[in-house]
Protein backbone atom coordinates (compact mmCIF):
# COMPACT_ATOMS: atom_id res chain seq x y z
CA UNK A 1 0.00 0.00 0.00
CA UNK A 2 1.35 3.44 -0.88
CA UNK A 3 1.09 6.12 1.79
CA UNK A 4 1.00 9.80 1.03
CA UNK A 5 3.96 11.88 2.14
CA UNK A 6 2.83 15.14 3.69
CA UNK A 7 4.90 18.27 3.43
CA UNK A 8 6.01 20.21 6.46
CA UNK A 9 3.46 22.91 5.65
CA UNK A 10 0.61 20.39 5.65
CA UNK A 11 1.68 19.04 9.03
CA UNK A 12 1.96 22.56 10.41
CA UNK A 13 -1.56 23.40 9.21
CA UNK A 14 -2.86 20.24 10.88
CA UNK A 15 -1.19 21.20 14.15
CA UNK A 16 -2.59 24.73 13.94
CA UNK A 17 -6.09 23.37 13.38
CA UNK A 18 -5.79 20.93 16.29
CA UNK A 19 -4.07 23.21 18.78
CA UNK A 20 -5.18 26.65 17.77
CA UNK A 21 -3.10 29.61 16.70
CA UNK A 22 -2.58 32.87 18.51
CA UNK A 23 -1.65 36.10 16.72
CA UNK A 24 0.90 38.11 18.69
CA UNK A 25 2.66 41.11 17.22
CA UNK A 26 1.94 40.10 13.63
CA UNK A 27 3.43 36.63 14.12
CA UNK A 28 1.42 33.47 14.55
CA UNK A 29 2.36 31.57 17.70
CA UNK A 30 1.15 28.04 18.32
CA UNK A 31 -0.15 27.15 21.70
CA UNK A 32 -1.16 23.76 22.97
CA UNK A 33 -3.92 24.12 25.53
CA UNK A 34 -3.37 22.41 28.85
CA UNK A 35 -6.34 21.96 31.11
CA UNK A 36 -8.77 24.68 30.09
CA UNK A 37 -11.41 26.18 32.29
CA UNK A 38 -13.97 28.89 31.78
CA UNK A 39 -14.52 31.94 33.91
CA UNK A 40 -17.93 32.00 35.53
CA UNK A 41 -17.86 35.79 35.85
CA UNK A 42 -17.63 36.09 32.05
CA UNK A 43 -20.85 34.11 31.76
CA UNK A 44 -22.54 36.34 34.32
CA UNK A 45 -21.77 39.44 32.27
CA UNK A 46 -23.19 37.83 29.15
CA UNK A 47 -19.81 37.65 27.43
CA UNK A 48 -18.53 34.50 25.82
CA UNK A 49 -16.56 32.42 28.35
CA UNK A 50 -12.83 33.08 28.20
CA UNK A 51 -10.48 30.11 28.18
CA UNK A 52 -7.56 30.36 30.61
CA UNK A 53 -4.70 28.10 31.56
CA UNK A 54 -5.10 26.12 34.73
CA UNK A 55 -2.31 27.22 37.09
CA UNK A 56 -2.01 23.73 38.58
CA UNK A 57 -1.36 22.23 35.16
CA UNK A 58 1.33 24.82 34.47
CA UNK A 59 3.05 24.15 37.81
CA UNK A 60 2.91 20.39 37.28
CA UNK A 61 4.86 20.88 34.07
CA UNK A 62 7.85 22.40 35.94
CA UNK A 63 10.48 19.69 36.10
CA UNK A 64 12.74 19.01 39.06
CA UNK A 65 15.33 16.86 37.29
CA UNK A 66 16.96 16.74 33.87
CA UNK A 67 16.26 20.43 33.29
CA UNK A 68 18.01 22.29 30.47
CA UNK A 69 20.48 24.08 32.82
CA UNK A 70 21.28 20.78 34.52
CA UNK A 71 21.93 19.06 31.19
CA UNK A 72 24.19 21.93 30.13
CA UNK A 73 26.27 21.62 33.33
CA UNK A 74 26.52 17.85 32.85
CA UNK A 75 27.77 18.37 29.28
CA UNK A 76 30.51 20.64 30.63
CA UNK A 77 31.40 18.12 33.33
CA UNK A 78 31.72 15.30 30.79
CA UNK A 79 34.60 17.22 29.22
CA UNK A 80 36.25 17.87 32.60
CA UNK A 81 35.81 14.63 34.54
CA UNK A 82 33.42 11.77 34.04
CA UNK A 83 32.19 9.43 36.71
CA UNK A 84 29.49 11.45 38.38
CA UNK A 85 26.18 10.13 39.70
CA UNK A 86 22.82 11.82 39.39
CA UNK A 87 20.25 12.59 42.09
CA UNK A 88 21.61 10.47 44.93
CA UNK A 89 18.75 10.10 47.38
CA UNK A 90 21.02 9.08 50.27
CA UNK A 91 22.54 12.58 50.47
CA UNK A 92 20.85 15.66 51.96
CA UNK A 93 18.79 17.61 49.44
CA UNK A 94 19.21 14.98 46.71
CA UNK A 95 21.93 16.85 44.74
CA UNK A 96 21.72 17.06 40.96
CA UNK A 97 25.29 15.82 40.36
CA UNK A 98 27.54 13.92 42.77
CA UNK A 99 31.22 12.98 42.62
CA UNK A 100 31.25 10.43 45.45
CA UNK A 101 34.99 9.69 45.80
CA UNK A 102 35.76 13.43 45.68
CA UNK A 103 32.98 14.20 48.21
CA UNK A 104 31.54 16.89 45.94
CA UNK A 105 27.85 17.63 45.51
CA UNK A 106 26.71 19.98 42.74
CA UNK A 107 23.33 21.68 42.81
CA UNK A 108 21.98 23.38 39.68
CA UNK A 109 19.48 26.00 40.84
CA UNK A 110 16.95 27.99 38.88
CA UNK A 111 17.45 31.69 39.63
CA UNK A 112 13.75 32.39 40.21
CA UNK A 113 12.99 29.37 42.38
CA UNK A 114 15.98 29.85 44.67
CA UNK A 115 15.88 33.66 44.92
CA UNK A 116 19.25 34.35 43.29
CA UNK A 117 20.35 37.99 43.29
CA UNK A 118 20.47 38.27 39.48
CA UNK A 119 17.78 40.20 37.53
CA UNK A 120 15.75 37.06 36.85
CA UNK A 121 15.89 35.82 40.43
CA UNK A 122 15.10 39.21 41.93
CA UNK A 123 11.93 39.64 39.86
CA UNK A 124 8.85 38.78 41.88
CA UNK A 125 5.49 37.90 40.35
CA UNK A 126 2.85 40.56 40.77
CA UNK A 127 0.01 38.07 41.15
CA UNK A 128 -0.20 36.45 44.58
CA UNK A 129 3.01 38.20 45.68
CA UNK A 130 2.75 37.20 49.35
CA UNK A 131 2.59 33.51 48.47
CA UNK A 132 5.61 33.72 46.15
CA UNK A 133 7.68 35.75 48.63
CA UNK A 134 7.04 33.12 51.32
CA UNK A 135 7.64 30.22 48.90
CA UNK A 136 11.03 31.54 47.76
CA UNK A 137 11.99 32.35 51.37
CA UNK A 138 11.23 28.72 52.31
CA UNK A 139 13.33 27.50 49.38
CA UNK A 140 16.28 29.67 50.48
CA UNK A 141 15.96 28.47 54.09
CA UNK A 142 15.92 24.86 52.87
CA UNK A 143 19.02 25.53 50.74
CA UNK A 144 20.91 26.96 53.74
CA UNK A 145 19.90 23.96 55.87
CA UNK A 146 21.13 21.58 53.13
CA UNK A 147 24.48 23.37 52.83
CA UNK A 148 24.94 23.16 56.62
CA UNK A 149 24.23 19.42 56.49
CA UNK A 150 27.00 18.94 53.91
CA UNK A 151 29.45 20.94 56.02
CA UNK A 152 28.60 18.68 58.97
CA UNK A 153 29.42 15.49 57.04
CA UNK A 154 32.58 16.94 55.46
CA UNK A 155 31.45 17.26 51.84
CA UNK A 156 32.11 20.14 49.48
CA UNK A 157 29.15 21.78 47.75
CA UNK A 158 29.03 23.75 44.52
CA UNK A 159 25.87 25.69 43.68
CA UNK A 160 25.45 26.67 40.03
CA UNK A 161 22.67 29.11 39.17
CA UNK A 162 21.16 29.06 35.70
CA UNK A 163 22.31 32.63 34.96
CA UNK A 164 25.93 31.45 35.22
CA UNK A 165 25.42 29.46 32.01
CA UNK A 166 25.53 32.76 30.12
CA UNK A 167 29.31 32.82 30.72
CA UNK A 168 30.29 29.22 29.86
CA UNK A 169 34.07 29.78 29.96
CA UNK A 170 33.97 31.13 33.51
CA UNK A 171 31.60 28.37 34.61
CA UNK A 172 33.77 25.68 33.06
CA UNK A 173 36.82 27.05 34.92
CA UNK A 174 34.83 27.06 38.16
CA UNK A 175 33.67 23.48 37.61
CA UNK A 176 37.22 22.33 36.79
CA UNK A 177 38.56 23.96 39.96
CA UNK A 178 35.83 22.33 42.06
CA UNK A 179 36.34 18.89 40.55
CA UNK A 180 40.10 19.22 40.99
CA UNK A 181 41.31 19.07 37.39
Amino acid sequence: MVTAVHSFGARLRTIRRAAGALKLGGKTRLYLPMTLRTRSDAKAKGNAPRKAYDRSAVMRAVKSRDTAPERAVRAMLRNIAQGYRLHRADLPGKPDIVYGPRKLAIFVHGCFWHGHDCPRGARMPKANADYWRAKIARNRARDEKTLAAYAAIGWRVLVVHECELKAPVALQARLAAAVGR
